[in-house]
């Protein structure tokens, strides 16, 4: 089992249909919100989502990235995203 809480920069990017979320350090996880509200909440589940799935493939977690090393253009913005994994571990598990 990883760790319990996990801090990684997310990349925000804004456009007319809404905002994307990346993370530079987890390939493959991305998301989508049509506000900041649902784009941080779907950043957080799918931030948990991924990290719980290499958790569970025994696949290597990388060290998070500065978020003054992320680098980002004029329509988006670097935030840090936060999740507490034991709920989420439990609520996957036992569904």
């Amino acid at each position: 089992m990883g760790k319990n809480r996990y801090i990684y920069p997310a990349i925000f990017d804004y456009a007319e249909d809404g905002i994307s979320v990346e993370f530079p350090d987890l390939p493959g996880c991305l998301t989508f919100g049509s506000s900041d509200e649902e784009a941080l909440t779907m950043a957080k589940e799918a931030m948990a989502l991924h990290l719980y799935g290499m958790e569970e493939d025994s696949v290597s977690i990388p060290a998070p990235s500065k978020a003054t090393d992320v680098k980002t253009e004029s329509n988006q913005v670097v935030d840090l995203v936060e999740v507490w994994m034991p709920p989420f571990r439990n609520a996957t598990y036992n569904s």
